[in-house]
Order: C-alpha cells, then sequence, then structure tokens
C-alpha cells in the first residue's frame, strides 16, 4: 500500500470497524488499531468528523463513514477490481450484505427480550437461510470461489465477516451452503488472516 501511516479508531469490539481490519491484516499493513471504552466516548465524540466512529486516520487527516472507509482500503490493497462493472458486482454483494446485516443485527442486539426472542426465530428460520441462498447463488455464478474475479475482494470481506458474527451468535450454519462455507475456509486460511483471527480478542459485539 502506499499508505505510510494510518489508524483505526472504534470501539473495543468488532462492529462497523472489522471489516477494514481484516483487510489491513491481510495486506499485512501496519495500522495504529485504537480502541475506545465506551466511557471515554463522550469525552472523544466532538473531536470526529461527524460524531461517529469508525474514522480512519490519514496522515493527521480524519475520514468517517465505515463502508467509505473500508472501500478506500479495499482499492489501496488491492481488494477492489479495477473494471468497472466488476465493481458494480461488488457493490451490489456488499449492499445485499448491508440488508442481512441490518436484519440481523436488529434481532441479536434488540434491547426487548421477548421481542428479540421472536426476531431471533425469524432470523435462523427465515432470513438466514433467504440470504445464505443468495450468497450461494452469486457464488455459483461466479464459478471462481470468490465473489468476483479469481482473487479476494471487499466483497467477500464483507459477507465473511456477516457471516462469522452470525456463526458465533449461534444462528447460522454453513453447512447446507458449501460454496459460502468454502468462501469462509479460504478467507480463514489466508496466512496474515488466520494469524490475525488467532490473536483478535473475544468482544460482546
Amino acid at each position: 500500500m502506499t499508505l505510510e501511516s494510518i489508524k483505526l479508531i472504534y470501539f473495543d469490539g468488532r462492529g462497523r470497524a472489522e471489516v477494514t481490519r481484516l483487510m489491513l491484516a491481510a495486506a499485512d499493513v501496519k495500522n495504529e488499531d485504537i480502541r475506545y471504552i465506551f466511557q471515554r466516548w463522550p469525552a472523544e465524540k466532538s473531536k470526529t468528523p461527524f460524531g461517529q466512529l469508525p474514522v480512519l486516520n490519514i496522515d493527521g487527516k480524519m475520514f468517517r463513514q465505515s463502508l467509505a472507509i473500508a472501500a478506500y482500503i479495499a482499492k489501496e490493497a488491492g481488494f477492489y477490481p479495477k473494471s468497472y462493472l466488476d465493481g458494480l458486482k461488488v457493490d451490489q454483494v456488499i449492499q445485499l450484505g448491508g440488508d442481512f446485516q441490518t436484519v440481523a443485527m436488529t434481532a441479536l442486539f434488540h434491547k426487548d427480550e421477548a421481542k428479540k426472542s421472536e426476531l431471533e426465530k425469524e432470523l435462523k428460520e427465515v432470513e438466514v437461510p433467504k440470504y445464505l441462498d443468495f450468497f450461494e447463488k452469486l457464488l455459483k455464478e461466479s464459478g471462481t470461489g470468490y465473489f468476483v474475479g479469481t482473487t479476494l475482494t471487499l466483497a467477500d470481506f464483507f459477507i465473511y465477516d456477516i457471516i462469522s458474527v452470525t456463526i458465533d451468535r449461534g444462528v447460522l450454519s454453513t453447512s447446507k451452503h458449501p460454496l459460502v462455507d468454502g468462501l469462509v475456509k479460504k478467507i480463514e486460511s489466508n496466512a496474515n488472516v488466520n494469524t490475525y483471527l488467532a490473536n483478535r480478542k473475544k468482544t460482546d459485539f
């Protein structure tokens, strides 16, 4: 990468920064992974561009919005296609994954326990199979084991992150979707990612 000094600032959890962390790890890019505990956030909030995290600090300049940050790192690290058409394919996977992410996070982190139980049941029985079918179909159409092209792209990291979170939460299994399962294994077998995952501490989100 051409970047010399970057700092990724987020809370002490995976959340909306993890896709970027995974790509930085895969590309073996040295960076400062700054994690705020929630108690520290009120004092830091006014220092960020939009009062939100994550923030990417590049040589002292701060940039916000998780997808914009992830897309930038993907392009710098070679995880985004040069072709506009392939870029469209990557973006459609990301937006489809974003739809799934919204449904999953709403269910998994709902504050009302009764409603949470209801939403988790629907997530596990309806939404998870639906989206896994979508992802499996896209991988079958690609025919390479990746969503776009023959190497890892932002699309692969984005879907992997969502899937790994829902696997950890016990509401998803890739056993009936061999292409999705294969993608998960491809990413986790990347030497740099494997090292990162082995050292990643367990967090609440």
